[in-house]
């Protein structure tokens, strides 16, 4: 069990910088834009791959709906790269999804940093973070 664990987390690490590197070079459709490639899980029968992108300037995943679109419509495409240039007998069918969890972190950054400078406000902390 753990050893089709660990072969599953290596497909998944593998098809992350690949697909990275792919779509940095290969994708030339504009409406892709800056995409970054967060995570990959793959399911156990290594059929399907789940990939989860960011874009550039979008925190939602209506914005990031047009590129987020054009890299699904071009799965194929990128699927045909990856079994070119790798070993693998087969590779994953790809499905693209915004990962909306790098929004989320900033703006909890942000309620995190207005919450101290309330307190730093009140007096209720000093510059170092230490209480009273």
């Amino acid at each position: 069990m753990a050893k089709e664990y660990a072969r599953t987390q290596r497909v998944a690490d593998y098809l992350q910088r690949e697909l990275a590197a792919l779509i940095q070079h290969e994708v030339r459709d504009p409406r892709v834009g800056m995409v970054s490639i967060t995570g990959v899980d793959v399911s156990r029968d290594l059929g399907h791959a789940r990939v989860y992108c960011t874009v550039m300037g979008s925190d939602s995943s209506e914005e990031a709906s047009e590129p987020v679109e054009v890299l699904n419509k071009a799965a194929g495409f990128l699927r045909s790269q990856l079994s070119r240039d790798s070993n693998m007998r087969s590779v994953p069918q790809l499905r693209f999804y915004f990962d909306s969890s790098v929004g989320r972190g900033r703006d909890l950054e942000d309620l995190i940093k207005r919450a101290a400078n309330a307190d730093r406000e009140l007096g209720l902390r000093d510059d170092d973070g230490s209480e009273h």
